[in-house]
């Protein structure tokens, strides 16, 4: 638990199509906010922990209040996708937004040459993002770049993608379930397996099933949150739940929130990064030096004073 004046954890939303993901936020956090907050700094604060296309459906993880600074854990999430592409054609923005550049009349491949072709791309890769992304070239964002008619250099970056599974082939039409690491961009990936296939492959349909490994059932409707908003947020420790947890004293605890190292006489098993809570509060994180037996505080609550008092 955390306690805030503000909603404090997380909920897994289902993002609506055509919504962009700062849209999203921006809606939770009206949701969220009450009548007298009018200023902005007034209001909860919110960040989500990877970005989805405007086109795409799927879990958008938003943290709220203080779980904000806990964002990064899942923007270095593992992420699942069910992706739809058409090996007929190619746009500029490699999805249904953008021109067409170029089509393939009779297209016609078979479930075994998907098969050997998106064998190919398991494991790390080389991956150009797509222009048409929120990536920053020389300090500006390259669709802006590319949208006022510059021409925008990508520059190849390693991604790695765990695994991918066909699940159909329907005439021109693939679509396939990928599980890669983060910085993935799926419509290069589906641009470049149908290059490898000498087609296009233009994302139709993409919907990002599952962040860090949580299930798709974890995810909120917009429909959903409205009805019952306060029974969507999941406290801060199950987004923490993948870090060894610490509990302090109550002496201890009041050490950790003014940023002291403490020599560790907890059970403390790895040097990764550790959940430090009092009394089942989340009072921030720390590292753990197994060598050193010392716990350095990484991230503390602004509200850990107050839990102590």
């Amino acid at each position: 638990m955390s306690k805030s004046a503000h909603p404090c954890g997380v909920l897994f939303l289902d993002k609506p199509k055509g919504w962009t993901s700062r849209k999203a936020v921006n809606h939770v956090i009206h949701m969220f906010a009450k009548p007298e907050q009018k200023n902005r700094k007034q209001r909860p604060k919110a960040g989500h922990t990877g970005t989805l296309d405007p086109l795409a459906t799927g879990m958008l993880p938003i943290l709220l209040g203080d779980a904000t600074r806990f964002t990064s854990m899942g923007l270095n999430a593992e992420k699942s996708y069910e992706v739809s592409f058409d090996l007929s054609f190619q746009t500029d923005t490699l999805d249904l937004e953008g021109e067409v550049l170029v089509r393939f009349e009779n297209v016609n491949v078979t479930q075994a040459q998907v098969e050997e072709t998106i064998a190919l791309f398991i494991g790390k890769i080389q991956q150009i993002p797509p222009v048409y992304s929120a990536i920053r070239v020389d300090g500006q964002r390259a669709h802006k770049m590319a949208r006022q008619g510059e021409d925008v250099v990508m520059k190849a970056r390693e991604v790695e993608i765990k695994n991918i599974t066909l699940l159909s082939v329907a005439g021109s039409v693939v679509t396939l379930r990928v599980d890669c690491t983060k910085g993935t961009y799926i419509r290069s990936l589906a641009r470049d397996i149908g290059a490898k296939l000498g087609l296009g492959g233009c994302v139709t349909a993409l919907r990002r099933t599952s962040t860090g490994g949580w299930p798709a059932e974890m995810m909120v409707s917009i429909e959903e949150l409205e009805e019952k908003k306060e029974s969507c947020i999941l406290p801060l420790q199950m987004w923490l739940r993948d870090l060894t947890d610490v509990s302090l004293d109550k002496r201890d605890a009041k050490r950790f929130v003014q940023g002291q190292r403490l020599p560790m006489t907890y059970d403390v098993q790895s040097d990764v990064l550790c959940c430090v809570t009092h009394d089942d509060w989340v009072l921030g994180t720390a590292t753990f030096d197994p060598n050193k037996r010392v716990l350095q505080p990484e991230r503390v609550l602004p509200t850990a004073q107050e839990l102590l008092k």
